[in-house]
């Protein structure tokens, strides 16, 4: 959304919130025939006291009391767009402006001990429905506890685990002589009997206990899809799209009477179906060793049902989505939903999908908001009353990839979508004054003068903020390098005419997305084949709000934030833990939207430039110190800064065929670039521990360390098992290892190169991906053992590579191992394949990092000369140079056909 129109909340407590917060919950029935309390707001006295008019109406759920319903008075039109804009009680006695209710919770003893719904559901339904009420839920201390805020029908949400008194505000937001009807429940639960039917075959299993109706299907990749419904509908979710491809069924199966279970046995697994009571478990082909069992039967309420499992001494939980400032969640509880909390806490592009270190993963197959209770036993549930949930089995990326191939692998970005990129209001601007849309040329214009590359722009925000002569500002803006992008309020009614005026990307935003979990992702669809049925060109889209299946069709964005140094803090392992849940593009604004500080603008820019996709918000920010408006171009705030965000953006820039790489490896595993330690070191403690959260991968071989306070001195950066080299200055770390008091004054980033790795690099200097040299390409190699490296190269702009428009070159190193002497031979194979634009031939820079000066450098059979000076390196055609102080050896080689392969020794 627009930050320019965001107000604070109601009670000021939990600063920024989007003007349209939509958080989506589907309806609640109420259960049972209980005792019901009705209020109707429109038939209250006015008192006759100020104090008298601030008595809110009210009513109370208790052991006696399980139900309360209210009405609002009629809404000739929409009154105001925010709480905060509600006045108090006392200034709005009629309800007039917006209608409140409280509500007391006295929950019986142990009512949230497993409940399904994990709190009160609290619904409101308007009569027309194609209005807009917004509803907002405070607890007696004024802080929000849970809000809807869509354009469903109804609007519903959760108080979790209430108990004490709320606040319930409702916003008329767009309304037309309308009126609601609302109501809370305290939820009653009802769990399985036992087993009364079970048959089936050929992978397809049909299982009852009483009115309960379940179904078990099997995969050819032992996959398991477990469907159940007290209701005995066993049917998708309606106008869900969120499975693209269904797995292939696994009809070669078989089924036992063990006595106390049915066992059904698959290809590499066995599921129990217990009798009395009906229970579930999964095994491994032996059926003794444990994948996982229910600890309880299902259990339901009139909205909502919850699996319960036993938890292993040792089991660790990732997934959810995006969870802020989370990546490991035992012993947490996590949300899952339609949110928009964009701060620690939020999950506002969570998934209903977790991992165990057990060896599975599951997907719940819902577009309703769920709660994962990660304690013991593990409590996982949805508010609707059915179970649908896809069982993978394997390690953790194994997990990850049968997930992402049921809704989607990740998708290949253009090129220019891993530069970074900017966002602005350039027509009628309520932050900066009035402008117009080929203002953003200047900025453009400015990142080329500063050296700093620049992949895309967004010309404006929607709210209020349109545009005009596109087609010239997008041809501006190609002359530099950048591509065109819109940002979208509320629909893409001219997508056509937007694409062939040159728009190559977009942002879509919560008062559009947010209508519904299936409604955001079909506008992530609909936005990406916008652009790529009109164009040759790959759609690149952004959003703050999604559901499962995003990760196929944009780059999600972690919404509206300010900056501090907590900021910088609970990113790091919101956007690693994102990657545990097939999210290969994660992402926050640099530097923030709200505020601006030019040492933490800094500091979260350098390690942003490992994240794949970046971008700044420019048009919203005012100087923390002097409160005036701050722009957030990275040259803004002038030495150092200038040339220490030119450093990392640049650095940014050249390790772009690293990045590429790993994001077509991503279309493939499901595996994004980000990655806690714990994906690539699952069998180390330390992995989990408070060190190595606030630290990540950037593929297997960057480890990240971000400064996120004001000290010039990072301590317990983690190093796990192996060698690894600071990238700086070159000294070696063998891990496992921690280390202290780490000298990061604001122009370093603690960086650190794993033995081993190969990076293809573009030459220095490099400012975009059209204008690099293609007739130069860097490796920089840090030699141990024998390793290999695979680049992976095609046009970065069209969709061709998808008919195999590709090419890959092999890169295989062998060296001696750590401590150990002797000669070190690269061999850089040819490059197989086709794209159009593919250089013929390249001249390659190689860097090997070592600690001796070898005597001779051979290429092939031919002795490369060796220069006495890094700058006699720098002007020679091919040669070689060793840096006595540091002991890394440079190569530049001959121009060489890229169709024939090479061998390069360095010999002792």
């Amino acid at each position: 959304m627009s930050a320019q129109t965001s107000p604070t909340s109601l009670f000021g407590t939990n600063g920024e919130h989007s003007l349209r917060i939509l958080q989506n919950r589907p309806g609640q029935a109420a259960v049972g025939s209980l005792s019901v309390i009705v209020l109707a707001l429109t038939a209250l006295t006015v008192p006759a006291t100020q104090a008298e008019a601030a008595a809110t109406p009210s009513g109370t759920l208790d052991s006696t009391t399980k139900n309360v319903t209210w009405q609002s008075p009629v809404y000739a039109k929409g009154t105001v767009d925010s709480p905060s804009k509600c006045g108090t009680a006392a200034d709005d006695p009629d309800n007039a402006v917006c209608a409140r209710f409280d509500l007391t919770v006295n929950p019986p003893a142990g009512q949230w001990d497993d409940n399904p719904e994990g709190g009160v559901p609290v619904s409101i339904q308007w009569e027309t429905p194609t209005d807009d009420f917004d509803m907002y839920i405070y607890d007696s201390a004024n802080k929000e506890v849970a809000s809807s805020a869509g354009t469903a029908d109804p609007e519903s949400a959760v108080i979790p685990k209430a108990s004490g008194t709320y606040h319930v505000v409702v916003v008329p937001y767009d309304v037309h002589n309308n009126s609601f009807s609302a109501k809370a429940y305290l939820p009653e639960a009802t769990d399985a009997g036992d087993l009364t039917g079970f048959s089936g075959s050929h992978g397809t299993y049909e299982i009852e206990a009483g009115a309960l109706k379940a179904r078990a299907e099997f995969f050819t990749d032992d996959t398991l899809r477990l469907q159940a419904s007290p209701d005995g509908v066993l049917a998708d979710p309606e106008n869900s799209h969120m499975i693209r491809q269904q797995p292939t069924a696994q009809r070669h199966t078989t089924s036992f009477d063990a006595g106390t279970y049915y066992g059904i046995r698959s290809k590499d697994v066995v599921m129990r179906v217990y009798k009395k009571p009906l229970r579930f478990g999964l095994y491994k082909a032996d059926n003794r060793t444990v994948i996982w069992q229910e600890a309880d039967p299902l259990r339901w309420t009139g909205g909502g049902m919850r699996q319960s499992l036993n938890r292993g001494a040792g089991e660790q939980f990732f997934g959810g989505g995006e969870q802020n400032g989370s990546f490991s969640h035992r012993d947490q509880v996590r949300h899952v939903g339609n949110n928009t909390n964009w701060n620690e806490g939020g999950y506002n592009n969570s998934q209903p999908f977790y991992i165990s270190t057990a060896g599975y993963g599951v997907f719940r197959n819902t577009m309703t908001p769920g709660i994962y209770d990660f304690n013991s036993p593990v409590r996982t549930g949805q508010q609707e009353r059915r179970l649908d949930a896809y069982y993978f089995t394997g390690d953790t990326k194994s997990v990850i990839g049968k997930y992402t191939s049921l809704v989607g692998k990740p998708f290949m970005p253009p090129v220019y979508g891993l530069e970074p990129g900017s966002a602005d209001c350039y027509l009628h601007n309520a932050n900066r004054g009035e402008r117009h849309t080929l203002d953003a040329l200047k900025v453009s214009d400015s990142y080329v003068e500063n050296g700093m590359p620049l992949g895309w722009m967004l010309v404006n925000d929607g709210y209020g903020c349109g545009y005009e002569n596109l087609s010239q500002t997008g041809v501006g803006l190609n002359k530099n390098h950048a591509q065109l992008g819109l940002w979208t309020q509320n629909g893409l009614p001219d997508q056509a005419e937007e694409a062939k005026a040159g728009v190559r990307v977009r942002k879509l935003d919560v008062a559009w997305v947010g209508g519904g979990y299936g409604f955001a992702l079909d506008a992530c669809d609909q936005a990406k084949a916008g652009i790529e049925d009109n164009s040759d060109a790959r759609g690149f889209v952004w959003l703050p709000v999604s559901w499962a299946g995003a990760q196929r069709c944009g780059v999600l964005w972690s919404g509206d934030q300010s900056l501090s140094w907590d900021y910088i803090r609970w990113q790091i392992p919101t956007y690693a833990g994102a990657t545990m849940s097939g999210i290969a593009y994660n992402t926050g604004d640099v530097g923030s939207i709200y505020r601006h500080d030019p040492e933490m603008y800094t500091r979260d820019l350098q390690w942003k430039a490992f994240l794949p996709a970046i971008m700044t918000m420019d048009g919203w920010a005012s100087d923390i110190a002097t409160k005036k408006p701050h722009d957030q171009q990275p040259w803004l705030d002038g030495e150092p800064y200038t040339s220490i965000n030119r450093k990392y953006l640049q650095l940014k820039e050249r390790l772009l065929p690293y990045m590429y790489t790993l994001s077509k490896d991503a279309t493939k595993t499901g595996v994004g670039p980000v990655r806690p330690l714990a994906l690539e070191y699952p069998d180390d403690p330390a992995a989990l521990g408070p060190n190595a959260k606030y630290e990540f991968l950037a593929g297997p071989d960057f480890l990240v360390a971000p400064v996120y306070s004001d000290t010039d001195v990072r301590n317990g950066i983690y190093l796990p098992k192996g060698t690894w080299t600071d990238y700086w200055t070159g000294k070696t770390y063998q891990g496992p290892t921690t280390v202290n008091g780490y000298r990061a004054p604001l122009d370093t980033l603690p960086l650190f190169v794993k033995g081993g790795s190969i990076v293809p690099m573009w030459p220095k200097g490099t400012l975009s991906w059209e204008s690099r040299d293609k007739g130069q390409l860097g490796y920089d190699i840090y030699p141990q053992g024998t390793t290999d490296y695979t680049l992976y190269e095609d046009d970065g702009v069209t969709r061709k590579f998808t008919e195999g428009a590709s090419a890959t070159q092999h890169v295989r190193v062998q060296a001696p191992t750590h401590g150990k002497s002797g000669r070190t031979t690269v061999k850089i194979g040819a490059s197989v394949g086709s794209y159009e634009g593919k250089p013929s031939a390249r001249s390659y820079h190689v860097t090997v990092h070592g600690n001796s000066a070898p005597s001779q450098v051979v290429m092939d059979h031919s002795r490369l000369h060796r220069l006495n000076s890094a700058a006699e390196f720098a002007a020679a055609e091919s040669g070689w140079f060793t840096d006595p102080a540091t002991g890394v050896t440079e190569i530049k080689t001959p121009s060489v056909s890229t169709g024939r392969g090479f061998t390069v020794q360095l010999r002792k």
